[in-house]
């Protein structure tokens, strides 16, 4: 968790900021962090950063465009120094807030004098989702549905879970002891899933899915027929069509210690798939593979899988990625697949022996 001191340092900044710019990670976690903080302040503009792993240079002129007078970067891992350097010339103040293992010094501190880090996974706690800093940096309490979509995203049940299952007990479940049990088993974790999907449509109807979700008065709204949420319920319901029949297909590649499912197409949900097969298989390892062109996105999950993912991952040229102790993303060329695919499963044996 961040500090007393380190709270009241962004909210200090989120005052100042009179047009602020707010990019976020492509996933729930970062959408709902956007959305809390927008309400609560009434200002600004999001931008859902797709680039992997880094922000990178091409979104600064997006701060020419908007005239943004602050930057706010929330759920990002990595920011390329070719951003930070864009900003220091212009001299945007730089709000990252991350929840990442990541390296504390990913900048330049006498460089960079405008970027202000702030990281929950380098404070006493769990490395807390960003939602879930958002809420207590900034928000509302009638706002903790928002919240909660970020935090079971994110593989994380938060301490408002009783406040929150008092106030809506329709969208809760008195079973649930994990959050993935809230991810896939209550009405709240469907809202979540849906805007997961709803994430993965065109910057148009992205831009269009956080502007409805600022303006939602309750959770009820979210996936009730809409003319202003037809975009989103209609992507929604395609992906959800094709995310069930890979999931199947994934299924039937679980053995006994290990889950590795390889796919292709149009519809990179790698991280997904992995979460709910790490949900079914809660004691083995997981691997999903997505290929496009002559690269694959990976989504780890397991028991602390990144200890032996940090080993495997030196052996392989060009390839990157990260993540938390349980949960790891990574990028590779697809020509190393078969390679990567025989060192997992074997690090997994001996994990599990």
């Amino acid at each position: 968790m961040l500090s007393k001191e380190q709270i009241e340092e962004i909210k200090e900044h989120l005052e100042k900021a009179q047009n602020p710019l707010f990019y976020y990670d492509n996933d729930v976690d970062g959408l709902c962090s956007f959305v809390l903080l927008r309400r609560a302040t009434g200002k600004g503009k999001g931008v859902a950063a797709k680039s992997y792993p880094a922000l990178n240079a091409q979104y600064s002129r997006k701060v020419h465009e908007l005239k943004a007078d602050y930057v706010f970067i929330l759920d990002k891992p990595l920011v390329g120094q070719d951003f930070l350097e864009e900003m220091d010339k212009i001299q945007i103040p730089v709000v990252w807030i991350d929840h990442h293992d990541v390296s504390k010094e990913p900048y330049d501190k006498n460089k960079f004098s405008n970027v202000y880090f702030f990281n929950s996974a380098h404070n006493k706690g769990e490395g807390e989702p960003v939602t879930y800093l958002a809420y207590k940096i900034l928000g509302k309490e009638k706002d903790s549905w928002i919240a909660m979509m970020g935090c079971i995203a994110d593989h994380y049940l938060p301490d408002f879970e009783k406040e929150f299952a008092k106030d809506y007990p329709e969208l809760w479940k008195k079973d649930i002891k994990k959050p993935f049990d809230a991810l896939y088993k209550s009405e709240i974790g469907k809202i979540a899933q849906a805007l997961s999907f709803g994430i993965k449509d065109s910057t148009t109807h992205v831009v269009q899915l956080q502007n409805f979700l600022i303006n939602c008065k309750n959770p009820e709204e979210v996936l009730a027929e809409s003319k202003y949420n037809e975009s989103f319920r209609a992507k929604y319901n395609d992906i959800k069509k094709k995310y069930d029949s890979l999931l199947e297909r994934a299924k039937l590649h679980a053995r006994e210690k290990i889950v590795f499912f390889e796919y292709s197409g149009d519809l990179s949900i790698s991280s997904e798939i992995a979460n709910e097969l790490s949900y079914l298989y809660p004691k083995r390892y997981i691997a999903v593979a997505y290929s496009r062109g002559g690269i694959v996105n990976l989504s780890l999950r397991g028991k602390k899988v990144k200890n032996f993912f940090d080993k495997i991952i030196l052996k392989f040229d060009g390839a990157s990625g990260g993540g938390h102790e349980d949960a790891v993303g990574s990028r590779i060329r697809k020509e190393d697949l078969e390679k990567f695919k025989k060192m997992f499963e074997e690090e997994a044996d001996r994990k599990n022996e």
